[in-house]
């Protein structure tokens, strides 16, 4: 997956989370609408994980951009092929770019504990 595939699907998910509509697929990549709508279809279970994982924060209390990023790449971690490391990765430089100071560290110690507790 690209980067700009992954910018696109987080914008869309922020937006229906936001809006508490559906996300906007139209004019998306075929990668963007295919992890923008997996992720949004697969959002309670996600949600799930998410909650389990991230200790002493409810995922709806999480940082809506946070959100995002966290269900995207847990999505993707489970639904494709994509390395873990780049998966990780790359959920961090989203959080560092698009949301609070503090949210990269988040999202890596969210993702490495769902990681560490499938191993």
């Amino acid at each position: 997956m690209s980067r700009d595939a992954r910018i696109d699907a987080m914008c869309a998910l922020y937006s229906a989370d936001a809006t508490g509509g559906e996300p906007l697929l139209v004019g998306l990549s075929s990668r963007s609408r295919k992890l923008a709508g997996g992720t949004w279809e697969a959002r309670k279970q996600l949600d799930t994980e998410l909650a389990q994982a991230a200790t002493g924060w409810r995922v709806e209390r999480m940082p809506a951009v946070d959100r995002a990023i966290l269900r995207l790449a847990l999505f993707e971690l489970r639904h494709t092929d994509t390395p873990v490391a780049v998966v990780i990765s790359e959920a961090v430089e989203l959080a560092k770019e698009y949301s609070t100071q503090r949210s990269g560290a988040f999202v890596n110690g969210v993702l490495a504990a769902l990681v560490e507790k499938d191993t």
